[in-house]
């Protein structure tokens, strides 16, 4: 029993090996220890494998899962939720940074509180490291809120593992945590943050989060095919969701112009 771990930390990997040591470092650094750490390596190419392998070979919190296809991020992380063991799962992408006491401090915040989802603010980081812009989560969302704009960063995320039994991610590219974070808040009544600057997500010019047409047509698939919304509802969905995420991208990066 002393070996199960409490949280269970799911990386979706695809080709970031040159980001990807400053990752893995900063979670096996957190002054909080009692976590396993589930690669889900995603690449038909498996020319970067062998650098997942000696990086987990170091470490025993390390468990390395190999798909027979490109899942893509969200079915991805969707198995390595089903290999998990903890009684939280936390969420980090392969080229995003923690800082080193956000484990302890957010699972000390979630238990005070008795939440069984939480996310923090965050900073916005250029490949180089470089703060760029930094985003203040609200300090509660509500199922209204949320289906404006997405204001959930995915690598802030800690889950009890028990609201992800019937609720997973969707097979979309760059909305896939939309919807689950969606899917939620139809049960929560409200998902809270916690006011700490605690991770650090990597803006890529040349990513799927960066690319305006897939984030379009991917928001218009959650809505239409997800949430079942007809056409005409769905495109102004997606309208305004592009609005607050223009007004959000300005307020991000205001004070790092």
């Amino acid at each position: 029993m002393r070996n199960i771990p409490e949280v269970s930390i799911i990386i979706p990997y695809y080709k970031k090996r040159f980001f990807f040591q400053k990752t893995i470092n900063s979670i096996l650094n957190q002054s909080f220890q009692k976590f396993e750490i589930i690669i889900i390596y995603d690449d038909l190419n498996k020319t970067e494998l062998g650098f997942i392998k000696k990086i987990s070979n170091k470490n025993s919190k390390i468990k390395v899962i190999i798909n027979n296809k490109n899942l893509g991020p969200g079915l991805s992380r969707n198995k390595g939720i089903l290999h998990s063991r903890g009684t939280y799962i936390a969420f980090c992408d392969a080229d995003d940074i923690w800082k080193k006491n956000k484990l302890n401090l957010q699972i000390k915040f979630m238990k005070k509180y008795n939440l069984n989802f939480s996310h923090t603010n965050y900073f916005v980081i250029d490949k180089k490291e470089k703060i760029i812009g930094k985003f203040k989560a609200k300090s509660k969302i509500g199922y209204q809120d949320l289906l404006k704009s997405c204001d959930i960063g995915l690598s802030t995320v800690i889950v009890k593992k028990n609201l992800l039994r019937k609720n997973l991610f969707c097979n979309l590219q760059t909305k896939e945590d939309f919807y689950l974070w969606l899917q939620i808040l139809k049960k929560e009544e409200k998902i809270f943050s916690f006011n700490k600057y605690l991770s650090c997500w990597r803006y890529l010019e040349n990513s799927l989060s960066s690319s305006v047409s897939q984030r379009l047509l991917d928001a218009f698939r959650l809505y239409n095919t997800y949430e079942k919304n007809n056409f005409f509802i769905s495109f102004y969905y997606v309208l305004r969701l592009s609005y607050y995420a223009f007004i959000k991208k300005l307020n991000i990066y205001k004070t790092h112009g």
